[in-house]
């Protein structure tokens, strides 16, 4: 999909995604050597918007997993039309067993999840598997023979190979630790919270509306804010929504009764509100 880092780095920046040089090269080695690539990092980075700008910038499907605590695998995999399935053996009476058992199990009856439509696709496919953590160990098992071979096996039909293999993001916030068996078999990259200059970029690109003076003061007081120790520190999603919300307000500087007024977009907790209201010195950033 790539020639090269630059490639990369300008491709993803015309869907709006501004990659650092790390992230660019690691989507480039992913997509040069065919190896899934592990995304880690604090929610609100842009680790799903990478997979997501990967697909546009690629003309490709993103057929996304979207993990959880109790994903199984007819969730991830695939699963049998039950319902379809009575009432094809209820049309056919008369038949024997055997004939019966053979039709109900047939591709009529298939209901492909994201794994399974991934790898039988034979179009550009981005497969997102996305907050990975939050998943089950049972479920890791279920993605080392997917991603080992890029194949699965339904009893009933066979193994299933792909034809064309899928670019594969796997997003985690790291809230568990992954086996070490999922990670031999990606490539790994961490994003963490971009540098000041690369954060303002992002949100002159997100909001244009915004004054630059006021863009630099909202990057200093974010970045100060993520110094306190706080339960849930700012991320780059909770900045460009700042920066939205000033604009929105009318703004044109970041006063006391400004900040204080909309710390509830930034912090998501009542104990970082009052912490910040009562330590974050304006006069300093």
């Amino acid at each position: 999909m790539f020639t090269s880092v630059d490639d990369v780095s300008a491709r993803l920046a015309e869907t709006g995604y501004l990659a650092s040089p790390a992230v660019a090269t690691s989507v480039f080695l992913a997509d040069r050597l065919g190896k899934p690539l592990l995304v880690e990092g604090p929610a609100g980075v842009g680790k799903t918007e990478l997979a997501k700008a990967v697909a546009q910038v690629a003309g490709a499907r993103l057929v996304r997993l979207q993990c959880y605590e109790g994903v199984d695998e007819s969730r991830a995999l695939y699963e049998w039309n039950h319902a379809k399935q009575l009432l094809r053996i209820s049309a056919g009476r008369d038949e024997t067993w055997d004939d019966t058992r053979t039709d109900i199990f047939g591709e009529e009856f298939l209901l492909s999840r994201p794994l399974l439509t991934a790898i039988r696709g034979d179009e550009p496919t981005v497969l997102l598997i996305d907050e990975t953590d939050k998943a089950d160990v049972e479920v890791e098992g279920l993605l080392l023979e997917v991603l080992s071979d890029f194949q699965v096996t339904v009893p009933e039909l066979g193994t299933i190979t792909a034809t064309r293999r899928p670019f594969v993001v796997l997003t985690s916030n790291a809230t568990r630790e992954l086996s070490e068996a999922l990670r031999r078999r990606c490539l790994f990259l961490h994003i963490g919270f971009p540098e000041e200059e690369l954060e303002r970029r992002i949100v002159r690109l997100k909001v244009p509306g915004l004054q630059e003076a006021l863009t630099a003061s909202v990057v200093r007081i974010v970045g100060a804010l993520r110094a306190m120790d706080l339960r849930k520190v700012p991320s780059v999603a909770e900045t460009v929504d700042w920066a939205r919300t000033l604009l929105a307000l009318g703004a044109d500087s970041l006063d006391e009764s400004v900040v204080r007024g909309t710390l509830g977009v930034l912090l998501k907790h009542q104990e970082d509100v009052l912490q910040a209201a009562a330590k974050l010195d304006l006069d300093a950033v």
